[in-house]
């Protein structure tokens, strides 16, 4: 029962990391790339990969900090 709170706080931390990411850069990407090469896919391919990348190494990090911490302990 405990690890199911350890994944659904580590899928919280993630969807948050996402969002922030996602937030602070997109109407940047958007400028950069123009509206023509935003709407081919590869374009947001690559954005969103960045993304799920960037999410998942801070949510990793930030889960050893918290077991670290002993705020976690799994």
């Amino acid at each position: 029962m405990e690890n199911i709170w350890v994944v659904l706080i580590a899928i919280l931390i993630f969807l948050g990391f996402a969002f922030l990411f996602w937030k602070f850069t997109n109407k940047d990407i958007k400028k950069e790339y123009g509206k023509k090469a935003w709407k081919h896919w590869p374009s947001r391919l690559s954005y969103w990969q960045a993304v799920i990348l960037y999410s998942t190494g801070l949510t990793v990090i930030t889960m050893f900090v918290l077991r670290w911490a002993t705020i976690l302990d799994f």
